[in-house]
């Protein structure tokens, strides 16, 4: 056998190679490539896209688990999720009311659909052509610069905010109140009547066939409220001594110019400010940089900051102070940082939700309020014989015309956080014609 591998061995170790063929002609060169890295690099480098990024995750919009939560949710997806939103814009989705014929009931079609209903925000919510071309063309392509037909109107009014190319208007999108509703039409609540007429929206009785209203701990115009303060609309406008005219930032700035400045040096992270940390809290570069103020703007600023900050906290505050029913306050206390988004903003902590008891979704009712009002209706079963007791001992809440157009007022112009500097024209006419109503 080891005789055999060794002639084996030996006779393949004879093959010959025959020589080698004649080289062939030169192929015509073809035209030079682009180098994908170095493309990439045009974006994808410390001063662009990485430090968006690391911006980003500052962000309300990155860390916020709405987008998890509310997934599946369509009436709510269309700002709370990626897929929701691109959805509703690229389908122009309608804001109006419909009225079912059989019925006569209005329903809002303002929408997504269960299969678009998911998505964290990501850059692709408002960038719609990124990696489309592959070069630093596509980052600026924003999904919508459309006029908003505003969802809370049932698309009869309309914002549009023409500075900087319209801009703003991908912001207002979704940071608009949604729409209170009729109870027994299911249509956007009236507001002209709220602010025209006496009347009352609910009486106090849950079984009430005139109540247009059923109100509860979150009867609110939920939280986007600064589309409609900037765009200088929205609001109940009662007759009264302020006209309900708007300041220059609803004509000449946008929500860039001052969310989106720039922070000391471009790789600052510090400040959580600027950039796309969409936040303006302290940063005032871009309101000097823009040229329109001749005093240069600081937290300092009497006339354009601390002043007017100060007259609307107080209008909260007297405002707050009218909307009470035999000396207890319809408006909600929230002294929990961590719960009341608006914690500071006025001196009691109002968190804009109403003042009914509810141990469920109003657990710190008894703890920062000295009085609530009755839970509306029948209270759901998971209350225990203690929670019962005690609701029934609580007065009844009824509202008035005035009192709900004024409680939305107080809605609006709380929630839209600045305390007026997004439009103190138009916050401070809400304010002061709603206390002179009451």
């Amino acid at each position: 056998m080891f005789l055999a591998l060794i002639v084996l061995f030996s006779a393949q170790s004879c093959v010959k190679q025959g020589p080698m063929g004649l080289t062939g002609a030169n192929g015509k060169d073809g035209a030079s490539g682009t180098d994908a890295n170095e493309t990439c690099k045009m974006c994808h480098n410390p001063t662009k896209v990485d430090l968006i990024a690391e911006q980003f995750t500052l962000s309300k919009h990155e860390y916020g688990e709405a987008s998890f939560s509310e997934a599946g949710t369509i009436g709510c997806d269309p700002c709370h999720t990626q897929e929701g939103f691109k959805y509703v814009v690229k389908n122009n989705v309608s804001t109006a009311f419909v009225q079912d014929p059989t019925t006569k009931k209005y329903s809002n079609p303002y929408a997504t659909i269960v299969s678009a209903a998911y998505g964290p925000l990501t850059c692709g919510t408002c960038h719609s052509e990124i990696h489309n071309t592959y070069t630093s063309s596509d980052l600026p392509s924003l999904t919508t610069v459309a006029a908003v037909p505003m969802t809370m109107w049932g698309g009869t009014k309309t914002i549009d905010l023409k500075a900087d190319g319209g801009k703003s208007n991908l912001c207002i999108k979704c940071h608009q109140p949604r729409p209170f509703t009729n109870a027994l039409t299911g249509n956007v609540l009236d507001y002209n009547a709220l602010a025209t007429t006496t009347g009352v929206v609910y009486d106090g009785n849950p079984k009430g066939a005139t109540n247009i209203i059923k109100p509860s701990y979150r009867t609110h115009t939920h939280y986007g409220t600064v589309g409609a303060i900037v765009g200088g609309m929205g609001g109940v406008e009662f007759p009264g001594a302020l006209p309900y005219t708007s300041s220059a930032h609803a004509t000449v700035a946008s929500c860039e110019n001052c969310h989106m400045g720039a922070k000391g040096a471009a790789s600052d992270l510090v400040g959580r400010a600027g950039g796309h940390t969409f936040s303006a809290a302290g940063n005032f570069t871009t309101c000097n940089a823009t040229g329109c103020h001749a005093t240069e703007i600081t937290a300092t600023n009497t006339t354009f900051w601390v002043n007017p900050r100060a007259e609307i906290k107080t209008l909260l505050a007297t405002l707050a102070a009218k909307l009470t029913i035999n000396g207890v306050e319809i408006m909600n206390r929230n002294g929990d940082s961590a719960t009341n988004l608006w914690f500071g903003i006025t001196t009691q902590n109002y968190d804009g939700y109403l003042n009914v008891y509810d141990p469920i979704t109003n657990p710190g009712a008894q703890t920062w309020n000295s009085s609530s009002f009755k839970y509306v209706g029948t209270p759901p079963a998971t209350w225990n014989q203690a929670q019962l007791d005690y609701n029934a001992t609580l007065p009844v809440l009824t509202l008035s015309n005035a009192q709900m157009g004024a409680l939305i007022n107080f809605q609006l112009c709380l929630r839209e956080y600045s305390l007026g500097i997004h439009n103190f024209a138009y916050s401070k006419a809400l304010l002061t014609n709603s206390i002179a109503k009451l």
